[in-house]
């Protein structure tokens, strides 16, 4: 296969974004990597009674680990800004919520504006094999059961991206149990290559709220017993599961180096394949399974496995399948590979734990940023390496500390791995970018002194104002926005990010002065930018196209500023309009199912009380006044105001 022919099935990453245990950005994933951190920790009280569960022994009802890779804040979210009310939101998976956060921020990374994605054949595959925000819901009681749980099946988790964005390609979750993420990405390159979609998020998403898995890997002995992954260690006793979101945007290399977006890392190829009959039993890992899947990704991406420079290992830390998976990179990527230059395999799963369904995600994110950083980190809790693997055979090391990638005159190679006890086996093979090219503008060098308008805004005025100081932080000297030019930013801003309709605009000459004048400072007096400012943070149109008489390139921007609550099934919530004061029927109607603000003539449709909130409506009503609703009538009310002298009705009827 020719190098141009490899290219031009290439798939770029171009945006990256993720929740995992220590690390709410990549940019802190790397910093955990980096410093080889372990974050993982004590299960919280909220998740289960790990004191009640926990034993080391392996016997039925019992959990093996005290501890795991835990994400913060699950139950935070802006329920705002994706116009729900407060009680679709605690009533909504927080996979589904913290998904819908992270695409946002993977898309901003990608600088991808939603609004022109939105009508197209974009795709969505996301990776996932639980549910337990609904299983718990239906563990409380038939009489607890309502419609509203139609919202949490799993076919929810890629279909809700879709709707948020009107994406109208496939939109799929993939379940191979630990593969399910990489998969999602195999599959979201094919979409791809096929010409089926221009653009796709593959995601994975994994939130353990219930103990039940692991009761009954605890009793298979598949946990380690200090919630810690072991990979490729004597004492590797299971592993430890952990949360994570994780999403990806991807678009074919040629599209993406056309439209002039950032490349993070290239995807060059990838495989999937099942086991077959190569193992004992379904549950079985297989060498044979391992070794094939390995040679068909590298055939398809064109690489000569001995190239390749590292490894990020499905590595959880399994005494049964640590030696296979190592044996079998021996075996195919140890193959002619110079004496003086072993590969080196490493695990994001003693840092942060196993994330099973987004675990793979979780790796490729780790190995895009060592490919940006030109570095591998320390693969941690590696103590004595396994008696039962033949390292001085096998041309492998695991880093002990941190690695530089070899300089080798070409851009580095790597692969992630992942397993599934599904007996589904996946491999993704990157490269790194190639370094972006500054273009020249066509009138040559700015002049010195040239003013730019910066135009940010949010979705309500507190999100404003946290975004102003992001932007005055990113500005001033030290702040990342130092190693860009402004006119990049500028045009970045404008181009490449949705106006809200909270909205500010300043001009300036430089990014201190920028910086400055987002937080009241002067601005030059007089230019015709100025105007033009002014227009935009009104509210108006104007064509911001024509304060950029040059074109610039996309950098990275500061991200938008969720303006998050905690929203939990079973707790007292406030709307996210503007609910009213009282304690009435209609205040409680509003309060809780208004997705925005409202006044009496307000439509009750557009404020977000659809037919499923109704439904929710007429059993609570029925609850709190004690007396038959009839959801007909109920149904036949039109507006906010009309609500209010129904309701009136309905409680003086009660007394």
């Amino acid at each position: 296969m020719d190098r141009s022919d490899v290219d031009s099935r290439s798939v770029a990453v171009i945006g990256m974004a993720c929740r995992l245990p220590g690390a709410s950005t990549p940019d802190e994933l790397w910093a955990v990597l980096r410093d080889a951190q372990d974050t993982t920790g004590e299960t919280p009280r909220e998740r289960y009674d790990v004191d009640a569960l926990h034993s080391p022994d392996p016997r039925p009802g019992r959990i093996a680990a005290r501890r795991g890779g835990y994400v913060a804040g699950v139950d935070d979210f802006d329920a705002g800004f994706f116009a729900m009310s407060a009680t679709e939101a605690a009533e909504l998976d927080p996979q589904q919520r913290l998904l819908l956060m992270t695409a946002w921020e993977a898309l901003e990374d990608a600088g991808q504006c939603p609004d022109a994605l939105a009508g197209g054949r974009s795709a969505v595959f996301v990776g996932n094999t639980r549910a337990d925000h609904l299983e718990l819901s239906l563990r409380r009681g038939p009489e607890t059961v309502t419609a509203a749980q139609l919202n949490n099946f799993r076919s929810l988790l890629p279909a809700r991206l879709s709707h948020f964005f009107d994406f109208r390609g496939p939109s799929v979750v993939v379940d191979t149990a630990c593969s399910s993420s990489l998969v999602a990405v195999h599959q979201a390159v094919q979409s791809l290559r096929s010409g089926e979609s221009p653009l796709a998020l593959a995601a994975g998403v994994n939130l353990a709220l219930r103990p039940d898995e692991g009761l009954v890997l605890s009793h298979a002995g598949a946990m380690a017993g200090d919630g810690r992954c072991k990979f490729g260690d004597a004492g590797a006793d299971g592993y430890s599961p952990s949360d994570a979101v994780a999403v990806v945007v991807l678009k074919r290399l040629p599209d993406a180096l056309a439209d002039g977006d950032r490349v993070r890392a290239v995807i060059r190829g990838s495989a999937v394949g099942n086991d077959g009959r190569t193992s004992d039993t379904v549950l079985h890992p297989s060498l044979q399974g391992q070794v094939d899947v390995l040679r068909w990704a590298y055939e398809d991406a064109g690489v000569d496995p001995a190239d390749v420079d590292y490894v990020e290992a499905h590595g959880a830390g399994s005494p049964a399948l640590d030696p296979l998976e190592l044996r079998a990179l021996g075996e195919v990527l140890g193959a002619g590979r110079p004496a003086g230059r072993p590969l080196l395999v490493g695990s994001v799963k003693t840092n942060i734990g196993h994330a099973e369904a987004a675990g793979g995600l979780a790796g490729l994110l780790k190995t895009v940023l060592c490919l940006e950083h030109g570095q591998i980190p320390a693969s941690l809790n590696l103590g004595t390496p396994r008696p039962d693997v033949d390292w001085a055979a096998l041309p492998l090391v695991l880093p002990a500390e941190l690695h530089d990638l070899p300089v080798l005159g070409r851009p580095a190679v790597a692969g992630v791995g992942g397993q599934g006890s599904s007996a589904l086996n996946a491999h993704v093979v990157l490269r790194q970018a190639a370094p972006r090219a500054v273009p020249a503008a066509p009138s040559g060098p700015e002049p010195e002194g040239t003013v730019h308008l910066l135009a940010i805004s949010a979705h309500s005025p507190a999100a404003l104002t946290a975004l102003t100081e992001a932007y005055a932080r990113y500005l001033r000297p030290g702040g990342e926005g130092g190693a860009y030019a402004l006119r990049d930013i500028c045009h970045s801003a404008a181009t490449r990010r949705r106006h809200h309709a909270h909205r500010a605009a300043v001009v300036g000459r430089t990014h201190e002065e920028l910086a400055a004048a987002l937080t009241g400072g002067p601005e030059p007096a007089g230019h015709p930018l100025r105007a033009l400012a002014e227009r935009y943070a009104a509210g108006g149109d104007p064509d911001l196209a024509a304060a950029f008489p040059e074109p610039g390139r996309y950098v990275p921007l500061p991200g938008y500023p969720w303006q998050t609550r905690r929203y939990r099934q079973g707790e007292e919530h406030h709307g996210a309009g503007a609910g009213p004061d009282g304690d009435d029927l209609a205040a409680w109607v509003l309060r809780e199912h208004a997705r925005t603000r409202f006044d009496d003539a307000s439509a009750l449709t557009d404020i977000g009380i659809d037919s499923l909130a109704r439904l929710r409506i007429v059993v609570e009503l029925a609850r709190r006044s004690r007396r038959e609703v009839d959801p007909e009538e109920f149904g036949r009310l039109r507006t906010v105001g009309e609500l209010r002298q129904w309701t009136r009705a309905l409680e003086a009827a009660a007394r």
